[in-house]
């Protein structure tokens, strides 16, 4: 049987996981090797968004396996092209480049938009403009985007020529948003920082200032992608059309993948040779996330995640005006922050565990936030059977 130790022995210690091993999952249950039952409030940090083991994506995965695996990128296949086609139609895009993974995504994402903007306008419009605590992967060029000291600090020297600003802050923005801006990089809702939405105004005013200086507007909706805020994408409730965009996590529930979709006249200056990898457009892998937005372009799932978001806010609000645990409640469809009063005995690392102990699986966010990201298919019961985990632990924790 595998232990928590082997990790200690093998594994390079950039994780700290938790002391339990799940071997095995369906829909929103995970087992450990000890057959203890877990509700996951997780779902893979907001990827298995179908659940686990989502029977037509074992079907689909399984069918594709008796096929072909693998093809070099000298070749196309046609899960790949399927997709492309499939995300083209759901969304503003003309064009796709499959990857790997978010972060992957947000590489060639800044590559595109300085090598539009260098064809366009010249090489001195280059810069590229992100915004305070935002998350956009651990690459180099994405931990220069987020720029905090946190994630930065021993890997320097940064990606030049990348500009920050406090998110939601309208002033100075046009300071920053200038002639020389190749993209503005831009989550609309900031996940890690505790689930914090984007301002209208915020939002107008990057829109005008982008249109004003020929800026591109890249969207990160690595996490806030497929289904996650109760629409296909974030982008449709907020008022603004990407250039670029970005997605990862949901679209293979669970199996890597990775996708760049954005606008025919910005794709052609990406020609041949200018960008690639290895892996991205695997069959397997489109094969599965074709199957997840077919089943996430449906009205009635998409209209399920805000009718069981209200559920998470409502039984969330009566447990906060009972045991006064939350400083607040963040909420972006089933994507969900609960901010908590730090006390002696309750701060974010001991509700984590105790949840753990009690069956639950949570989320960090920030230093002191319950990030809580479920299934978009979960059950209602199982739902309220989780919330009272999360009311039983910080009660056990309020009278240790």
């Amino acid at each position: 049987m595998v232990t928590r130790k082997q990790f200690d022995d093998y594994m390079m210690p950039v994780y700290n996981p938790a002391h339990f091993i799940p071997v095995k999952a369906k829909g929103s249950i995970v087992w450990d090797s000890k057959n203890k039952k877990y509700i996951d409030f997780a779902s893979g940090i907001a990827v298995t968004s179908l659940g686990h083991c989502y029977p037509p994506l074992v079907k689909v995965l399984n069918d594709q396996s008796k096929k072909i695996w693998h093809l070099s990128n000298a070749m196309t296949n046609a899960p790949a092209l399927n997709l492309a086609k499939t995300l083209c139609k759901h969304t503003f895009a003309d064009k796709v480049f499959f990857a790997n993974s978010g972060a992957e995504a947000m590489e060639g994402a800044v590559k595109t938009a300085r090598k539009y903007a260098n064809q366009k306008y010249g090489k001195g419009k280059n810069e590229i403009v992100a915004f305070a605590d935002a998350f956009h992967g651990r690459t180099m060029m994405t931990i220069a985007l987020n720029g905090s000291e946190r994630m930065t600090k021993g890997f320097g020297p940064m990606p030049s020529g990348i500009k920050h600003h406090p998110y939601n802050e309208i002033k100075g923005l046009d300071k920053v948003i200038t002639k020389k801006t190749a993209a503005v990089v831009l989550e609309l809702v900031q996940g890690e920082a505790g689930i914090i939405k984007a301002k209208r105004n915020f939002i107008s005013k990057i829109k005008k200032l982008c249109k004003e200086k020929n800026v591109l507007i890249i969207i990160d909706e690595v996490q806030s992608g497929v289904g996650r805020t109760g629409t296909l994408f974030a982008y449709e409730q907020f008022n603004i059309k990407p250039d670029i965009l970005t997605c990862a996590k949901g679209l293979g529930n669970g199996f890597p993948i990775g996708a760049i979709l954005t606008k025919d006249h910005i794709a052609q200056s990406m020609q041949v040779g200018a960008h690639g990898t290895t892996f991205g457009g695997n069959p397997l892998a489109c094969s599965v996330a074709l199957e997840v937005i077919n089943s996430m372009a449906k009205k009635r799932l998409l209209s399920n995640v805000m009718k069981k978001e209200k559920l998470f806010i409502k039984y969330l609000n009566t447990m906060n005006k009972k045991l006064n645990c939350f400083e607040r409640i963040n909420t972006a469809g089933l994507w969900i922050g609960c901010k908590l009063k730090v006390t002696e005995n309750i701060n974010l690392d001991s509700v984590l565990q105790q949840c753990y102990k009690n069956g639950l699986m949570v989320l960090k966010a920030n230093n002191n936030t319950i990030r809580i990201a479920p299934s978009l298919i979960i059950e209602d019961k199982l739902i309220k059977s989780g919330l009272a985990i999360i009311e039983k632990s910080i009660i056990q924790l309020q009278r240790a």
